[in-house]
């Protein structure tokens, strides 16, 4: 065999190498399939263990998310405790990644050596501010003591993330949003919080209309939100001997990241690299090696919310106070420009190294397209950087029902409809209605309301069934039979 049949042979050998190493880069949602799988189907326990297996790996940049995700798992499975310190633990770790990332110059310098996966990784802005959700939502669930401090820390993260965003213009000096800032709707779950926690104490019904007429503003679908602020006007929170139950509901599928090869910049790097073979003296190889970047994936919705049964008797339909997953897409959408420059920016520097070094060493035929096989096999060996907090909900909903004192039957089941609170239904058996579609089994479980007081009931339906269980604020300890 000549000199030339073995170089070929050796071509057709790597090529064939980088293809199999190209196919098995696998991104962090595909490494963690599995957990949202089984949290899905609702195996709490399976996709614990998954948790812990991927924990003590300690891969960079994954055990906050990883965490993230067992906060949710606790929460769903009546532990809101245990949730509230893992979301503690993260946020904190969040905000110090973020201060020191405005002078770490060296991560950003080596993700332009490798990819976007090396840089410490500080929550998407929509997980930045859905921490904060979720550490209100499970402090109301077992103490309700700081609930309040955390629902304003949404709306203040919320301002700090679109106050960064703020840039001058240099002809009149006049402030300007950033595009990625004015893409970012504000989180209605934030003012609602408060002002049902506000309503509660009897006192400054000034803030708790002015949070109401917030949530209007924010979410204008949100029915309840119109209700709340006309009961707000009145200074009036329930009649005399009854209590207030809110239902909150993590319903549906939430939004996750996959990786997906831009099929247009691949397409225009084969052409920059073809053009380079014919203008230049040394031989220089197509580039097929894909570029990857990650998309945000929401998957289809099969529950539009949740039907809430007392006693037997249809009471309320859930409605959206935060839609997860809308959020989501179109902060991605926003930063995607971003994240395709930087694939460009690592592309040409990489394609510069190889091309400088086979220039420098005075390369000879063989050793130039080991080089080039080198370089392709570089950038094919990078990954999309798809870490997200991938146990999300699609939506948040919510309603809002006052009972009499004492123990009463709550059952919850997911329902094919959505209709305003305002509809002839009010008081019937949903199931009885013609135009009513229960999509999964119902789930009950007895909940006691306290003369005055409200009571906080929190269930995952990211499926037609209940994942996890139904948590109520007043199981696991007496601040719900404290006086108001």
């Amino acid at each position: 065999m000549d000199l030339s049949s073995k170089g070929k042979l050796f071509l057709c050998l790597f090529t064939i190498g980088i293809l199999i190493v190209v196919g098995g880069c696998a991104s962090f949602g595909e490494r963690h399939l599995k957990i949202r799988n089984n949290f899905e189907q609702g195996n709490l326990e399976t996709a614990q263990k998954e948790i812990n297996k991927s924990l003590k790996k300690k891969r960079r940049g994954e055990t906050d998310l990883l965490k993230l995700n067992q906060s949710v798992i606790e929460l769903c499975s009546g532990k809101p405790r245990e949730a509230e310190k893992l979301l503690r633990e993260v946020r904190d770790r969040f905000d110090k990644i973020e201060r020191e990332r405005i002078t770490n110059t060296a991560e950003k310098a080596v993700s332009m050596l490798v990819d976007d996966n090396t840089v410490s990784y500080a929550g998407e802005d929509y997980e930045k501010v859905l921490i904060r959700v979720f550490l209100a939502l499970s402090n109301l669930m077992y103490d309700g003591t700081d609930a309040p401090a955390y629902a304003l820390q949404i709306g203040l993260k919320q301002n700090e993330i679109i106050k960064n965003g703020t840039v001058k213009d240099p002809n009149n000096d006049q402030k300007t949003l950033n595009p990625k800032a004015e893409s970012y709707r504000q989180v209605a779950i934030g003012p609602y919080l408060i002002g049902v926690m506000q309503e509660e104490t009897l006192r400054n019904y000034d803030d708790v209309t002015k949070a109401f007429a917030t949530v209007c503003e924010w979410e204008p679908d949100f029915i309840q939100g119109q209700r709340d602020l006309e009961r707000a006007k009145t200074g009036f929170h329930c009649a005399a001997g009854n209590g207030v139950v809110y239902i909150f509901g993590l319903v549906g599928a939430g939004p996750y990241k996959l990786q997906q090869n831009c099929e247009v910049l691949q397409a225009s790097q084969f052409w920059i690299t073809a053009m380079l073979a014919m203008s230049g003296q040394r031989p220089v190889i197509p580039d097929l090696a894909p570029v990857m970047i990650p998309v945000v994936v929401r998957p289809r919705r099969t529950v539009p919310s949740l039907a809430v049964s007392i006693d037997g008797k249809w009471s309320a339909q859930t409605e959206t106070l935060t839609n997860i997953g809308r959020m989501a897409e179109e902060q991605f959408e926003a930063v995607k420009p971003q994240i395709i420059a930087r694939a460009v920016i690592r592309r040409a520097l990489k394609k510069g190294i190889v091309y400088g070094s086979k220039e420098a060493v005075d390369a000879n035929l063989w050793i130039s397209l080991a080089m080039e096989l080198g370089g392709i096999l570089w950038e094919a060996l990078e990954t999309a950087d798809t870490r997200c907090w991938n146990l999300l909900p699609a939506e948040i909903q919510a309603a809002r029902i006052e009972l009499p004192a004492g123990e009463h039957r709550l059952s919850l089941q997911s329902s094919g409809r959505t209709f305003s609170l305002a509809g002839s239904l009010s008081g019937n058996d949903y199931r009885n209605s013609p135009d009513s579609t229960p999509l999964g089994s119902e789930h009950s479980r007895t909940i006691r309301v306290n003369a005055g007081r409200n009571t906080y009931i929190l269930a995952n339906f990211s499926g037609n069934t209940l994942i996890g269980e139904i948590v109520a604020s007043n199981e696991n300890d007496d601040y719900s039979r404290q006086e108001p």
